[in-house]
């Protein structure tokens, strides 16, 4: 029972290498808007802006970001915006896919790196960039 505990211990915490967690990210990134704000139902909105109703996830949660961004801006009636933070290179192998339904559901992406640099993806330019780098 003890090595099975040792292994599920150790293989979350492997999984979960972030260089800073997401709430790094959004306080940087929400700077005009609200930080957690609250939903009737106790569900919160990581950054709430008078346009948009905004996600911040890690790139691997792009899917759980999408459900998440059109649920509150459906509760509030703002615009939907997902934040994707970029740690690593190889994240960036999850925008093309966030990227084919953001553009049909008209969603707002923004990029963040470890540096917090922020970055809006504009679709067209950014689906040529990623195909042309191949």
């Amino acid at each position: 029972m003890k090595k099975l505990l040792l292994i599920l211990i150790l293989s979350s915490s492997l999984y979960s290498k972030q260089l800073h967690k997401e709430r790094y990210y959004q306080e940087y990134f929400c700077k005009d808007g609200i930080i957690e704000y609250g939903l009737p139902d106790r569900t919160r909105v990581d950054c709430f802006t008078k346009d948009y109703a905004i996600e911040v996830d890690f790139a691997y949660k792009w899917a759980e970001a999408i459900g998440q961004c059109l649920y509150y801006a459906s509760m509030t009636n703002k615009n939907p915006g997902i934040v994707i933070i970029i740690e690593k290179e190889k994240d960036k192998r999850h925008l093309y896919k966030i990227l084919e339904i953001a553009n049909r559901l008209e969603i707002k992406i923004w990029t963040i790196d470890s540096n917090l640099t922020i970055e809006h993806i504009n679709y067209p330019h950014y689906y040529l960039k990623l195909f042309s780098e191949d």
